[in-house]
Order: structure tokens, then sequence, then C-alpha cells
């Protein structure tokens, strides 16, 4: 009788034993398929992109000429009663160089406008997902890109090409048609941005961290503009982050700075931007970046794109892989005080660092005005 106890007590035992078991495996099973199936989802979300070549012509707006610019003030870079243009069609790249493409390597155009929407940074940027290698060049905004020289600097590109009715699309064809014709081709990717998006990235990730190299005083009662920093590394708000990378002119008995060092401040504030942003704790925050940049930042680049990029970027920030540059220009003087491209350094500069070609961009490629 006891043994027959037993046996039924190590029968059901061994149920549970089997149950527990098997309830297990397909516990481990069940979460083996969906890890898998959202490592996979995620593989082929942060898959890199591929740029597809156009195989012609595009359409981007002429150049059009502005009114000279007006040196007494700092939205002094062309007006918006432009007459209506007639489209006109550009390789976006050396044509000889169609099939020439290197794998995993991107370009990208920067645009930062003023509240005037003059152009008041441009950047090209490129990345190399195989040898993980970034570059960044600033091209100063005083850059004549009319070949008559009638006014028309990059800082007026984009409102040249908004106007008419034509707004964010042609602003940025325009600008991408002016950088075309510095740089020899069209990056692939672009982003624009205002001061509203600046300010809500920085007020998102709860401030940057700056060395300011001196005291920074200039008031402009006709702008409403005070800026006051102090020396030192800064821990810096959106409002105060914006100031460092403005300031140019100084209040009399301080120090002003040129333009080239302006660039500098903005390239230190870009990547302040970027170390915050890959920060754990910003991280967790992806869905206000996501919604800042949809209401704030028009760009070309997808959502997938983005997380590509972002943890490519992740890799390299804090490396000798990631290196900032300015195309050296010199100073025409007046009245128009033009920063003027020199075509031999842009040219090496450019095949340097971001060409996405195999083959080198000449100097049949470019058209820079001279002095």
């Amino acid at each position: 009788m006891f043994n027959k106890l037993f046996d039924m007590l190590r029968i059901s035992k061994n149920r549970r034993v089997r149950t527990v078991i098997k309830s297990f495996f397909i516990t481990v099973a069940s979460v083996a398929i969906i890890v898998g199936i959202g490592v996979a989802i995620w593989n082929r979300t942060v898959a890199p992109p591929v740029i597809v070549l156009p195989t012609g012509p595009i359409a981007v707006p002429p150049t059009n000429i502005a009114p000279p610019p007006d040196r007494n003030t700092e939205n002094n870079n062309g007006g918006s009663d432009i007459d209506e243009p007639t489209p006109v069609y550009v390789w976006p790249f050396p044509e000889r160089m169609a099939d020439d493409r290197r794998d995993l390597f991107y370009t990208f155009l920067i645009i930062g406008l003023n509240e005037g929407t003059n152009v008041n940074t441009a950047m090209v940027a490129s990345y190399c997902a195989a040898s993980r290698e970034a570059n960044l060049i600033s091209i100063p905004r005083d850059v004549p890109v009319h070949a008559t020289r009638n006014g028309r600097k990059l800082a007026s590109s984009y409102i040249i090409g908004a106007g008419g009715g034509r707004g964010i699309a042609g602003g940025v064809a325009q600008v991408q048609h002016d950088i075309l014709n510095v740089i020899g081709f069209i990056p692939d990717f672009y982003v624009v941005f205002d001061y509203d998006a600046f300010f809500a990235i920085i007020d998102a990730i709860g401030g940057i961290e700056v060395y300011v190299p001196f005291h920074m005083r200039y008031t402009d009662p006709y702008q409403n503009l005070d800026i006051n920093i102090l020396p030192g590394l800064q821990r810096m708000d959106s409002e105060t982050a914006l100031h460092f990378a403005r300031f140019r002119r100084a209040n009399r008995g301080y120090q002003s700075i040129t333009d080239f060092q302006r660039i500098r401040n903005q390239q230190a504030v870009i990547n302040a931007v970027i170390n915050e942003l890959l920060r754990p704790s910003n991280i967790l925050q992806v869905p206000t970046f996501v919604n800042i940049f949809n209401d704030s930042v028009h760009t070309n680049l997808t959502t997938p794109n983005m997380m590509f990029f972002a943890l490519e970027l992740n890799n390299i920030m804090g490396t000798d892989d990631f290196h900032t540059y300015t195309f050296p220009t010199h100073t025409s003087g007046e009245p128009m005080w033009y920063e003027l491209l020199t075509p031999n350094s842009v040219l090496e500069l450019v095949n340097r660092t971001i060409n996405p070609f195999y083959q080198y961009i000449e100097l049949r490629d470019i058209n820079i005005v001279r002095e």
C-alpha cells in the first residue's frame, strides 16, 4: 500500500518536473524567437542606407542676384524681393563619376538658419562606415557664390531659393546648387535647422558644457541682443549657447573675434551637443528628439537612417576619427567683405576628407568665385 502511494507520488512529482521543464523550454524558446525577431528587425532598422545615384541631371533654382549686403546689420546678406526663376538642370556630381561611388561612404549638408532665414552656419560632413571616420568642413557664410559677385553670398542662398513661394524645398535646392559650385558635388543628405530647433534640442538634453576663452560682451538694442558670457568652462542653456555661437563683435573694451573663430565656436557647440546626446540618460529621450526633428528640423534623413548614424557616431566620438576643418579664405575688404576661396586649397581638402568618389574632384568640376 505504501509502495503504491510512493509510486503515485513519484509519478506525480515527475509530471510536475516534466511540466516545469516543458514550460521552461517553451518560455526559453518563446524568448529566443522574440529576441531573434527583434534582432532581425533591429538589424534591418539600422542597416546602412543605400545611396541611389541619379541617372541624369536634376532641377534646381538658378543662381539669382540679391541686393548688395549692408555691413551695418547682422542680417546683411540679401533680400527676398526676387523674381520667379526658371529651373535649371545640373548633374549633382561630375558625370564621369556615375559608376565610381565609394561603398558605405555618406555625405551631409548642414544648414543653420537665423531669424531672417539667412544661412548662419554651413557645413559639409562625411562619414565612412567602412573605416568609421568622420570629417566636417565649415564653409564661411560670406563666401561669394554668384559669378558676378553682385551681393550674392552663401549666406543669402536659402532665402533666394525660398522666395516666390518656393519655400523650404526651394531654399534647400538653392543652397545645394551653390555648394555644388564650391565642392563639386551635392551631398547625399541635408539637415536644415533654425533657432527654434537649436533651443529645443539643447533644452531637451539639459544644456551643454563649453569652454569660453574670454569674457564675451556685446549689446545690440536693434536686435534685442545682449551677450554676456564669462570665461572658463560653462554649463550653457540654449540661449547662452546660441549667444556663444553667434558672438563676433564686442563692445568697446572687450575682445572681438574673426568669422573663423566664430566657426570654431560653432563647431565646439555641435561637438558638445553630440556628446550630450550620446549620454545614457539622454538615450532614453529618443522620442523627444524625434519629435523635435519632426517639428523643427527639415531633412531627407529617415528615422532608420538617423538610428544608423547615431549608433555609428557613438563609436567615434571622442576619438581621433572625428575631424573638423574650415575652408581657408582671404578677405576682399571693403565694400563687400567677401571671404574668397582658393580653388586648389578647396580641392585638396575636399579630396582628402569628404569626396565620396574614387576619382578626384578637379578644377573643371567646381566654379569658385575668385578675386
